[in-house]
């Protein structure tokens, strides 16, 4: 399918199945007229809760109206899409039991890579990077795992295997390749089982979470959370076991709200505060940066996701301190993404939409070309005529996206 926007796929898709805007309204719980405009580009479809219904009613994937990776003339969009053959083969080829590549680096080489090249890398949205050298030191570290020197070098082995799984899920998760990040949550999984650290196994279970799909039953997402944060709350005493918690009730509570469990999606903030509370402000060393700035952060992804427009956004935003967060760090350009998106929704705010998207896009230019709802935004606002409010600038932006401009 070529259609370039969500509007355009929705309505082949829906025509595909034979079912009227009416039919698929009803089914979808969602009213004709959302429909209609969501076809003829009027709405923007960026909040996951339409999203999943709209694929669920229509009996397809989120990837099929959203779209799937593509790829552009720009080099920053599609450049971070060639390491991917090659960590697909990492993690399929290899178990924990056996290692297709049979030498290796030493093991502390690998754990500080992972640590001072992958982490950093990821933090900052440079997915080329951490494509560039993941693949090969997930091969290498299956063969510590596989035969390791005694039984430290077997949990450092593991617990690195954690952390590089988890950026491959993240690298996959970010580029479209949704089969690919599940696979390499489940191996981070696996790892984790094997240590049987209640907090090596929270760190994976978040990542498995963020794989999880929303089509069809999204409230399944929001229970296996919630199962997690439960499971290792006992454990989370201090440090890293209070933010791989803290990152468990983040998702918690964007899952809450997709399925419109609004008190329980603050109950969840509300929890992710308490346990910030706890640990340093201090993002870009915390693990997946889980602070009170990062809470803050989510705050408006969630408002975003509830679908606040305009000046509450600009209300919700103007709450945190975004300056604590790394200049190129992937969650600054969430940040003002999202609010980027609710400022789009409002006619009287379009002009500082673009604005935020392009400071977004500034951050984390591979993140953002990579981002299916920052891509829906820009294409809403050019089909709503409001090229003049960005001018040139959002026509790049949206060339750069590969959206028809």
């Amino acid at each position: 399918m070529d259609e370039a926007t969500i509007g355009a796929r929705l309505r082949a898709l829906r025509r595909w199945r034979g079912k009227t805007q009416t039919e698929l309204a009803g089914l979808a719980g969602l009213s004709p007229s959302f429909i209609s405009m969501v076809e003829t580009g009027q709405r923007p479809l960026d909040r996951r809760s339409h999203i999943a219904a709209l694929a669920s009613a229509l009996r397809v994937s989120e990837t099929d109206l959203v779209g799937g990776p593509h790829l552009s003339a720009d080099r920053q969009q599609s450049d971070p899409h060639m390491s991917i053959p090659a960590l697909r083969v990492a993690i399929f080829s290899n178990t924990l039991t056996s290692a297709v590549t049979e030498r290796a680096r030493a093991l502390t080489d690998l754990a500080r890579e992972v640590a001072g090249e992958v982490r950093p890398a990821c933090q900052d949205a440079n997915y080329l990077r951490a494509g560039e050298l993941l693949p090969s030191l997930i091969d290498e570290l299956h063969v510590h795992v596989a035969e390791p020197a005694d039984e430290a070098a077997l949990r450092l082995a593991l617990e690195t295997l954690v952390d590089a799984c988890i950026a491959a899920e993240e690298t996959a998760n970010v580029l479209g390749y949704t089969d690919l990040a599940h696979a390499a949550a489940a191996r981070a999984m696996e790892a984790a089982a094997i240590l049987g650290d209640p907090v090596q196994q929270g760190k994976a279970a978040w990542a498995h979470v963020m794989t999880l799909p929303r089509d069809g039953m999204p409230e399944r997402k929001l229970a296996v959370a919630e199962r997690a944060a439960h499971q290792l709350e006992p454990h989370a005493r201090q440090g890293l076991g209070v933010q791989a918690l803290g990152m468990l009730t983040l998702t918690a509570a964007m899952a809450a709200a997709v399925v419109h469990q609004e008190t329980t999606a603050g109950a969840w903030l509300d929890e992710a505060d308490a346990l910030a509370s706890r640990v340093p402000d201090t993002p870009m060393v915390n693990w997946q940066l889980f602070s009170r700035t990062n809470v803050g952060i989510w705050r408006v992804q969630v408002g975003c996701e509830r679908g606040l427009a305009g000046a509450r956004m600009l209300e919700l935003a103007g709450q945190v301190d975004v300056s604590r967060i790394g200049v190129h760090s992937q969650r600054r350009a969430a940040f003002l993404a999202d609010t980027g998106r609710g400022l789009a929704r409002d006619p009287r705010t379009r002009r500082e939409a673009v604005q935020w998207l392009l400071r977004a896009e500034n951050a984390a230019p591979q993140w953002i070309r990579n981002n299916p709802a920052a891509r829906e935004s820009v294409a809403y606002l050019l089909d709503r005529a409001t090229a003049t409010a960005g001018g040139r600038e959002l026509r790049g932006m949206a060339a750069r996206m590969g959206v028809p401009h």
